[in-house]
């Protein structure tokens, strides 16, 4: 049995899995948890265990876990939440089973081998190239981003996984009315990054920051506030979203509008800067919940706006993950592996 974690900056997602014959994990229990309602990750855990005891009919083999966050040293001091995770005192406190900790994103991108055809959402089918790099790239509380580049093994190959910070990249306005949002950011932040714009946090700082959605040229007064996944300025992406999408708001839509185009320019940046012919997944619950408005055009609209490289850009395959438990399934398999 694996025990396996998607731990986010908001929500984390335990889970114990399988491997079937094929060595694929298989999820055979699995809990949500809200982190503003427990102590700590420690109490989290416990009573996971405890309410999962019927589960556990095999001893633990492993565990692992993709946390939001750098691992430095299999210790991961969490960005937006106040959490230490160590690998070693995990270790330690689940009888000594092997412990590995992930990034969020290198446990994403080790999901999409497990991934079947009704798992994926078609943007653009493109002209795929087997074993050619790919990109996943995730808006949620901030901006997650793997690459999956492949490696030749005796057995044929398989992808390994490369992560980093690809949220704190700069951000790129698509037009004027972007670089103007982007200008009246940079009045509250050092240094202003993809993930200001493009996260659930980011959907609430374009309807801040754009001009209104009337046309007019003036900063909507009732808030200055810089959204983050740690400080929202009570202003959220899924209130930004509610509005549009059930209210028909008219400056939630703009927000939208533009939320969508911005998505679609920093994944196309990713796809371009690793000429990601093998496709570029979209994961995490803001994609699952736009799926119908990102085929509307507008994502692709910013994917595909690279200049000389617009024609290129048509061929990468673009899909949308509809597997809720992606990030879980990547741990699971990691940990199947340790």
């Amino acid at each position: 049995m694996i025990l396996c974690a998607d731990i986010g900056a908001t929500k984390t997602l335990l889970g114990l899995a399988r491997l079937d014959d094929s060595g694929r994990a298989r999820i055979v229990a699995a809990q949500r948890y809200v982190a503003a309602d427990v102590a700590s990750f420690d109490t989290m855990l416990d009573q996971f265990l405890k309410d999962q005891a019927q589960h556990l009919g095999s001893p633990l083999r492993a565990a692992c876990f993709g946390v939001a966050g750098p691992v430095h040293d299999q210790v991961v001091q969490m960005t937006n939440l106040p959490w230490r995770l160590d690998a070693v005192a995990l270790s330690h406190k689940l009888g000594g089973i092997p412990v590995r900790l992930a990034n969020d994103f290198e446990a994403a991108a080790s999901g999409i081998d497990g991934l079947a055809p009704h798992d994926l959402l078609c943007l653009q089918a493109g002209q795929p190239v087997a074993g050619a790099p790919q990109v996943v790239i995730g808006a949620g509380s901030g901006l997650g981003v793997a690459f999956r580049i492949w490696q030749p093994t005796p057995e044929g190959g398989r992808y390994q996984v490369v992560t980093g910070e690809g949220g704190h990249f700069g951000f790129t306005p698509l037009n004027a009315e972007q670089d103007r949002a982007l200008m009246r950011l940079r009045a509250h932040v050092a240094r202003p990054v993809a993930e200001h714009f493009v996260s659930g946090p980011g959907l609430a700082n374009f309807y801040t920051f754009l001009d209104t959605a009337d046309g007019g040229k003036t900063l909507v007064k009732d808030s200055h506030t810089v959204a983050t996944a740690s400080n929202t300025g009570g202003l959220t992406g899924e209130e930004i979203c509610r509005r549009a999408m059930q209210d028909g708001e008219p400056r939630a839509l703009h927000a939208l509008h533009h939320f969508l185009l911005s998505y679609g320019v920093v994944a196309g940046d990713y796809a371009l800067a690793t000429l990601a012919k093998g496709g570029v997944f979209l994961a995490g619950g803001i994609a699952q919940k736009l799926g119908p408005l990102m085929q509307d055009g507008r994502f692709l609209v910013g994917f595909r706006q690279k200049g000389p490289y617009a024609d290129f850009m048509n061929t990468v395959p673009v899909h949308v993950v509809q597997e809720p438990d992606l990030g879980l399934r990547g741990a699971a398999a990691i940990g199947g592996r340790i």
